[in-house]
């Protein structure tokens, strides 16, 4: 196995043929949204070479994934500006063409070879992604790295070809428990399907995530606690479309929730935020009743 660093970014293949792209996994051009990478690439990449890696923003020594975030849907004079206010780095961690040469049916530890001997000469803002075959090292890293906003660690086959990481990669995600506020549910109130979470910000209580879909024996458990709401509910009973895209699987629909009085849980969630959001649901871990709501803080 060759473990690397899981980046909190947007995962990039940057191209060098006639002149330098930049592509996301879902083929979409995003060449002006990173114009300092282009540059960068332009003057440290030999032409005919395709790398796969991530893109991110460093903020205060964490990854700031808000910021980057920012630069997907602009145009390229505001792009320019938040590149000079935010600059992104680009971690290189698969090398898939060579002079032009596909080199995707190679081992991973070959082509991870390649490209270590191609950054060689690098200087930031491209950077070679950490790797090592050392288990014990893969852990520290995932217990470590974590505050500085690393999700967690990927493993790989050092015998396997690329394919993207479709199949083949084993992504674990660093997660941590915590205490929320349930304010609300999808489903029947007896038997919820999943919890709406919250969290106090300015005074209020906001939306910042859903868990899972719930098992069975938590439903009924949850179904046994979860009371209709008091007066004065701060949430909304319906989602308006777009509004929160995460609730909303269509993206199509308004999304229904059935309002109950807040009640404190755990939650297991990975790090990944956004806005104070938690950006993937969230695990129902257990109930905390004993807790008063007013004890929760963001």
């Amino acid at each position: 196995m060759i473990y690397e660093p899981k980046w909190d970014g947007v995962r990039l293949v940057v191209v060098h043929d006639d002149g330098v792209s930049l592509w996301s996994r879902q083929g979409k051009n995003l060449t002006r949204a990173f114009p300092e990478l282009v540059e960068a690439a332009v003057d440290q990449l030999p032409a005919g070479v395709i790398i796969d890696g991530e893109a991110m923003i460093w903020s205060e020594g964490r990854l700031n994934f808000d910021a980057l975030l920012r630069r997907i849907n602009v145009g390229r004079s505001r792009a320019e500006i938040l590149a000079r206010q935010h600059p992104a780095s680009f971690a290189a961690f698969d090398l898939l063409a060579v002079d032009s040469h596909d080199i995707r049916p190679l081992p991973l530890r070959d082509r991870r070879a390649l490209l270590d001997e191609l950054a060689r000469s690098w200087t930031p803002p491209l950077n070679l992604s950490p790797a090592t075959r050392d288990r014990s090292e893969a852990v520290e890293w995932f217990e470590t790295l974590t505050a500085a906003g690393i999700e967690g660690v990927v493993a790989k086959g050092a015998g396997d070809p690329y394919d993207g990481g479709q199949r083949t990669w084993v992504k674990v995600k660093h997660r941590e428990t915590r205490d929320v506020i349930c304010a609300a549910v999808t489903g029947p109130r007896d038997r919820p399907n999943e919890l709406v979470v919250g969290l106090p910000t300015d005074g209020e209580l906001r939306i910042v995530g859903r868990t899972t879909p719930l098992r069975p024996h938590q439903a009924r458990t949850l179904g046994e606690l979860l009371k209709p709401p008091a007066p004065g509910h701060p949430w909304p009973e319906v989602i308006k479309p777009g509004a929160l895209d995460r609730f909303n699987r269509d993206r199509r629909a308004a999304v229904a929730l059935i309002l109950v009085e807040p009640i404190v849980v755990e939650i297991s969630a990975d790090v990944a935020m956004l806005g104070g959001s938690f950006r993937h649901a969230v695990k129902f871990v257990r109930a905390r009743p004993d807790i008063p709501v007013a004890e929760v803080s963001a």
